[in-house]
């Protein structure tokens, strides 16, 4: 199993769309920062046939330590969320059933 880098999706558009590896990569990092300033300002991301990224706000609570049983408090915070999409979701589970997962690129 691999992970999926800047660097690699910078390859990825190098490779599908044909701009150069400095625009490819620039491209990717300006993406990505809209993407974590929409964040920021709380706003939902949507990427279709892919999911949804939000910002949910968790309230404080009284947590346990497991070792001691000692109550700490856990203080409230936003945490980001993903959503995946009803495609992402399908496509994922085909892979799982043994069939080939189309990507939109195998011809007919």
């Amino acid at each position: 199993m691999s992970t999926v880098t800047r660097a690699s999706l910078s390859e990825a558009v190098y490779q599908e769309i044909g701009l150069s590896r400095n625009e490819s990569a620039d491209l990717v990092e300006k993406v990505l920062e809209e993407i974590v300033l929409a964040l920021g300002r709380t706003e939902q991301v949507k990427i279709s046939s892919f999911g949804t990224f939000a910002v949910r706000k968790k309230g404080g609570r009284v947590g346990r330590n497991p070792k001691t049983g000692q109550e700490v408090p856990i203080d409230p915070r936003r945490v980001l969320v993903f959503r995946p999409s009803h495609v992402l979701k399908s496509r994922i589970n085909a892979g799982m059933s043994g069939k080939p997962i189309d990507d939109g690129n195998t011809p007919e």
